[in-house]
């Protein structure tokens, strides 16, 4: 089997990263639900610079929060943003560490039992810039988004990286098709599934050596909109987001984009690799003993660009926003409560919906009452898919798609604070 070689530099010069423990990525155990792990640091304790071992990128406390090799973004990072996610801004998923590649070392090797000539076929950075580009807007987004509210809003157990909502960034990713690089590879009519590998290095767990991170796609996928991009946002991928070359696989969950790609194999019949056997399948009580199929495409969520717990004053305007997404059809409708449910209001677009995107939102709210809320967000697309009151359990907490009960206080103005001092308490009726 080919194993590229690449070495460990590149031209520009490199960040140092500095040493952190990381966070248990482990079991989530079935909790009430509790405080919330955004809320912003008081301005008495600042919080440290963040770092994640293995990470290139600076990662600001008040942007990311670090989830041991990964690191999520704040979702109230987003607002006041555009449609696409800056790289400073984009989370990380690493299974690894982020390796850092030479474009003019850097080769990919396409080959397997699938290909006419059956001779592997390599491709060099800049014969696939040469080849012709296309241009696509996509999100991506971690399979175990929202993977946390199985057990703060569910009382679920679940295992895997405890992420809330803001494991997800939209990027507009310019690359070729990967139909062109296997037809031009030489693919035959007899294959059946190609799969894409990366070059980080190999997986650990539990003390098994899983190799490096691979995942087949069935062939009809392949070569349908699938791409191997090497720029996003206009600027060639940073590290951390797979440079030199990745997959982009739109619509599906984000291991089948394959960051810093080294090989491809074409086969003739099923492939299999940890990735699509001991993970990202549906196991559990509500699924078939031997796991579900392997999973493909995402579901639909809808996010408040706000901190879980944020506090907000009354008696005055409120503009909330957010952003919402489906895999399946672009978004139809968002619709919001601010009574835990009770009502529903539609919130305003700001996007035209688009398949393979998201969209922002906002609706305003003049709170008329101090406590705590529930804020909800609802997304409905195009296909009549409509996020539901809960998510069937699964052990690993992948496709968590349940409107999420988004905790808030009301709490009085500064204004009133100042008011109640110098004047006797109002015995009115309160609305």
């Amino acid at each position: 089997m080919p194993s590229p070689s690449v070495l460990p530099t590149r031209r520009r010069e490199l960040l140092k990263l500095i040493g952190a423990v990381p966070l248990a990525a482990g079991v989530l155990p079935a909790l009430p639900a509790r405080a919330n792990p955004l809320a912003p640091t008081p301005a008495e304790a600042p919080a440290p610079a963040a770092t994640a071992p293995g990470i290139v990128k600076p990662l600001p406390p008040e942007t990311f929060t670090i989830r041991g090799t990964n690191a999520e973004t704040r979702f109230e990072a987003f607002r006041d943003t555009g449609a696409l996610t800056s790289v400073d801004r984009f989370f990380v998923r690493n299974h690894t560490s982020t390796p850092r590649l030479d474009e003019n070392d850097w080769r990919l090797t396409v080959w397997g039992s699938a290909l006419g000539g059956r001779r592997p076929v390599d491709f060099s950075y800049g014969q696939l810039r040469s080849l012709p580009s296309v241009t696509r807007t996509a999100v991506v987004e971690c399979a175990g988004n929202g993977r946390s509210f199985f057990a703060t809003q569910q009382g679920e157990t679940v295992s895997g990286t405890p992420w809330t909502l803001g494991a997800i960034g939209a990027a507009r990713w310019r690359g070729v098709r990967l139909r062109d690089v296997l037809h031009r590879a030489g693919v035959s009519s007899a294959a059946v599934d190609v799969m894409p590998r990366g070059l980080d290095d190999e997986f650990i767990s539990g003390g098994v050596n899983l190799g490096r991170v691979r995942r087949p796609l069935p062939i009809a996928k392949a070569l349908d909109d699938v791409i191997l991009a090497y720029e996003m946002n206009g600027e060639p991928l940073p590290y951390d987001h797979g440079f030199p070359v990745r997959v982009i696989v739109p619509s599906w969950i984000g291991i089948a984009s394959i960051k810093w790609l080294g090989d491809i194999e074409v086969s003739d019949t099923p492939l299999e690799s940890p990735w699509n056997t001991q993970f990202y399948r549906l196991f559990g009580a509500d699924h078939p003993p031997a796991g579900s199929q392997p999973l493909t495409r995402q579901t639909l969520k809808s996010a408040f660009e706000l901190p879980l717990g944020a506090a907000l004053e009354v008696d005055r305007p409120h503009r909330l926003t957010g952003r919402a997404w489906s895999a399946a059809a672009p978004v139809r409708a968002v619709e919001i409560s601010t009574d835990g449910g009770a009502h529903w209001r539609r919130a305003q677009l700001h996007d035209t919906p688009r398949r393979h995107g998201w969209v922002r939102w906002s609706l305003p709210w003049h709170p008329r009452r101090t406590g705590p809320v529930e804020l909800l967000a609802r997304t409905t697309d195009r296909a009549g898919n409509r996020q539901p009151e809960r998510t069937p359990h699964n052990t690993q907490g992948y496709l968590f798609d349940a409107v999420v009960r988004h905790p808030v206080t009301v709490v009085a103005s500064a204004n009133a604070h100042r008011a109640a001092r110098s004047e006797p308490p109002y015995k009115g009726h309160m609305s």
